[in-house]
């Protein structure tokens, strides 16, 4: 849009140049010819038609003309409005008022001209001479043809004030028309309402500025010692207008200021509102057509024929250039372009005639006379880069107010990017794995939800590596995370980047094939299968793995409804599950829903069958040896089911532990056992339970004082008592678990590892944990007889007990060979079917008074043998 300059009333139009293309440059030339022409053809007229009247005072008057417009140009108070329109106060209404008076028409246009072009060149507006001398003819010419007119009118032959002050109008009037024709012809968009509220405005402060000239004329060759009177007024006249470009330009910078902050908040907004998976692509979640809608506003308050965001949508990439304006020349920048590799912050403004040799070439690549280029930063990184090419203004190019706002809006610009890029970096963890950088459940939910309602045919993977927990328990966490990282990118190279891809937890992943058939399914999950299988190389290790593949689709009820993607994917893993009886592929049929729905059951009902006696606890006896004295025996939960029967451990145990329950049943045991010492004390005799512990009592702070508690209840020692817990649990957090077993071991309570022999890591921490006693695993004991290996391995363990102090318990003992075996090594206590099954407490009461044989012991209490 063009640079009006409202007091003198006189506008100038847009460069054209290169940036507006050739068709309107070429428009542009055709038009400033016209306005050269016509303004010519018309100042010869009116030169014709008003007489010249030579004076002496004429070689003084002129000079004194030209200084005052000049002066009145220098004054200007610029003003910028909104749609790019720049509005001038420059009070060249008074010099013009006065010169009616003293100076022919041919004096004070050559006045005018002189300060106007003089003004120009002095700017480095020399672009623009030619169209704005145009301009300048055209204005003094209409304004004293419409004087002469109205002095016509009056039958005048001197100059009347009501002739002057009209034909002083007609100079704004006829360079704003010149200025909106000039819109018309580069085809720029103004609105209607926009350009008679420019015009009114440039008529009223003109007939103010006209009128001050006039009537401070008129006061002096009236009064002539009045002069400082007219001077008062001027200046007080010239601080109004001040005050009020001031307040204007506030104003506007200020609404700027907003309607930039609110488009880069709404934007934001959009972004953040936008589900997962899409517009990953984009900068922070905002299209580059909401970038152009800022840059438009940007371009619009500054009154450039163009502004340019560079910005860097992802850290990795080059910066991408949103334009707003006049297209650039070209839309690729040098890599060494010293406008963008400015240091700070803060605004530069350079100029083509002033820049250096490097700064001058940036220019004229842009095609641009001069540029404001202000880096945008956050605390660490660069952001990108506004530029604003060629004020639209006639008069002058970017001053300080311009420098002054584009700072602040890039402030602005850089404190909304960086907070974009927090949000977008939270909401992609929201969305993401961090380790895996796959979608994390929350993800693949918002990213499956709508193409498993527009195809059914649609399948949800799941797959489970089962070396996860191993790799974990022998190498650590470190470890088992590069395989899962590098299972994930297997999973990713296998499907292809366009298919969703998840990982749930552990070693758990998820994939949606949108639009796949069951066999074309089966097809990608068996060749799924195979890649993930192959061993994988971690440092300078191989490890091998197996991966198991479930997978499910929307049933023929669910289509073109929302489908429940967890529901989907508890179907695909029961479909692993189910994978566990030798198939390692294998898709939901509803049959498989029971194994769900039974341990359901078994979670909702466990509470009810404790209360009706379902759940019970068998004993079985541990000897030591050689001496063959029941030394304790080992709590063991059973529970019968009404529906499902005799349940087993393996089975209820980890599902009442995952339901959050094994506390319940801890203390059911516990309470249990001691109910047995308990009775056994008030018989004289001394033998302890073992009760099995869960990773998650370990993690209880409260266990200790609760173990305190239900001892002071059935008055049992403490040393009576033992604690069982398996290796890998104490294990898996030694830190959260030591303080709790250090408290216990405190007490008094003796503490077992169990299943010893079967981990990788527990050497390292078996001398930090006070325990008591290690259970050799029976996996072991059952093989000494036929592998070598497996008495080695017992041995082994029986001397590191001992050698740390500790009893040794072996476990699975059902052959005399294996006892002796065992008792030869030192070992010091035998569990197993050999000296008796797990019983329940009648039965256990029974094989204690069949098979033993009571005989008085130490202190006061008497102890059971076995009966050989």
């Amino acid at each position: 849009m063009p640079g009006t300059r409202g007091g003198a009333g006189q506008a100038g139009p847009p460069r054209p140049a290169a940036r507006a293309g050739r068709s309107d440059e070429f428009r542009f030339r055709v038009y400033t010819v016209t306005v050269v022409t016509v303004g010519l053809l018309a100042a010869t007229a009116v030169a014709l038609w008003l007489p010249f009247e030579p004076d002496s005072d004429l070689w003084w008057i002129g000079p004194v003309l030209a200084v005052a417009f000049l002066l009145a140009e220098q004054l200007g108070i610029n003003v910028d409005v909104r749609s790019g329109i720049s509005w001038t106060i420059s009070f060249t209404e008074i010099p013009l008022v006065i010169g009616f008076f003293v100076a022919p028409f041919e004096v004070v246009l050559a006045a005018h001209l002189v300060a106007g072009i003089g003004t120009l060149l002095a700017r480095r507006v020399a672009g623009r001479v030619l169209y704005n001398a145009g301009a300048f003819l055209l204005e003094i010419t209409g304004a004293f043809a419409v004087a002469g007119v109205v002095q016509h009118a009056l039958g005048a032959t001197e100059m009347q004030w009501l002739a002057a002050l009209a034909g002083t109008l007609t100079a704004p009037l006829v360079s704003t028309l010149l200025a909106l024709a000039a819109v018309r012809v580069l085809r720029r968009r103004m609105r209607i309402g926009t350009a008679l509220r420019l015009t009114g405005r440039i008529l009223v402060v003109g007939f103010v500025n006209a009128s001050v000239g006039l009537s401070g004329y008129l006061v002096i060759s009236g009064s002539p010692r009045a002069w400082p009177l007219v001077l008062a007024v001027f200046l007080g006249l010239t601080a109004l207008y001040w005050a009020y470009s001031d307040l204007l330009r506030e104003q506007r910078d200020m609404e700027a200021l907003s309607d930039v902050s609110l488009m880069v908040a709404r934007s934001g907004q959009q972004a953040a509102a936008r589900p997962a998976g899409k517009a990953e692509n984009s900068a922070e979640g905002v299209d580059i057509g909401e970038w152009a809608t800022i840059a438009e506003r940007i371009k619009d308050q500054l009154s450039a024929a163009r502004v340019v965001l560079r910005l860097r949508l992802e850290p990795a990439e080059e910066m991408r250039a949103v334009v707003a304006g006049d297209p650039l020349p070209s839309e690729q920048s040098p890599a060494e372009d010293p406008l963008l590799r400015l240091p700070g912050a803060h605004v530069r403004h350079f100029r083509l005639t002033e820049a250096n040799s490097d700064v001058r070439a940036a220019l004229l690549d842009r095609g641009a006379q001069e540029a404001l280029v202000v880096p945008l930063r956050s605390a660490n990184q660069l952001l990108g880069v506004v530029e604003a090419h060629d004020r639209l203004s006639r008069w002058r190019g970017f001053g300080k107010y311009d420098v002054q706002l584009l700072g602040l809006m890039a402030s602005h610009l850089a404190t909304s990017l960086d907070n974009r890029r927090l949000l977008a970096t939270l909401r992609h963890d929201a969305y993401h794995d961090p380790l895996t950088g796959l979608f994390n459940r929350l993800g693949f939910r918002q990213v499956a939800r709508e193409p498993l309602r527009d195809h059914p045919s649609s399948v949800v993977l799941r797959v489970e590596l089962d070396v996860f927990s191993t790799v974990s328990d022998a190498l650590g966490y470190a470890w088992a995370d590069r395989m899962v990282i590098a299972a994930g990118r297997r999973i990713r190279d296998a499907l292809g980047h366009e298919v969703p891809v998840a990982r749930l937890e552990g070693a758990s992943f998820a994939a949606l094939l949108i639009a796949y058939g069951p066999d074309q399914a089966h097809r990608v999950a068996e060749r799924l299968r195979a890649e993930l299988s192959v061993p994988y190389p971690v440092d300078r290790l191989t490890v091998e793995a197996n991966a198991m593949i479930g997978y499910a689709s929307p049933s023929v009820e669910e289509a073109g409804e929302i489908v429940d993607v967890d529901g989907l994917l508890q179907r695909a893993d029961v479909a692993v599950r189910a994978t566990r009886g030798g198939e390692e592929v294998r898709g939901y049929v509803p049959s498989m829903g029971q194994i769900f729905m039974r341990r359901f059951q078994m979670v909702t009902q466990f509470r009810q069958s404790l209360e009706d006696g379902q759940v019970s606890v068998h004993y079985q006896p541990k000897v030591s040896l050689p001496n063959r004295q029941v030394q304790g025996v080992e709590a063991l939960v059973r529970w019968v089911h009404p529906e499902f029967g005799r349940l087993s451990p393996d089975e209820f145990v980890p599902a009442i532990e995952a339901a959050g329950l094994i506390g319940v049943l801890t203390g059911f045991v516990l309470e249990e056992s001691l109910k047995r010492i308990r009775k056994w004390l008030d018989e004289g005799l001394r033998i302890s339970a073992a009760v099995n512990l869960s990773v998650r009592n370990l993690a209880d702070e409260e266990f200790p004082a609760k173990v305190v508690r239900a001892l002071d209840q059935f008055g049992v020692p403490p040393e009576l008592l033992t604690f069982e817990l398996t290796e890998s649990g104490v294990m898996s957090d030694p830190q959260k678990a030591l303080p709790i077993l250090r408290e216990l071991h405190a007490l008094g309570v003796v503490l077992a590892v169990d299943d010893f022999g079967t981990g990788y890591s527990s050497l390292a921490y078996l001398r930090q944990l006070p325990v008591d006693e290690v259970k050799i695993d029976k996996s072991f004991v059952l093989g000494m007889g036929t592998d070598l290996g497996d008495l080695a391995v017992v041995r082994s363990i029986v001397e590191l007990g001992h050698s740390l102090g500790l009893t040794v318990v072996a476990e699975g003992v059902e052959e005399d060979v294996a006892r002796d075996q065992l008792e030869a090594m030192g070992c010091d206590v035998a569990q197993g079917y050999l000296i008796s099954r797990p019983l329940p407490e009648d039965r256990l009461e029974a094989w204690l008074q069949a098979r033993t044989a009571r005989s008085p012991g130490r202190q006061a209490h008497n102890v059971l043998t076995l009966l050989t």
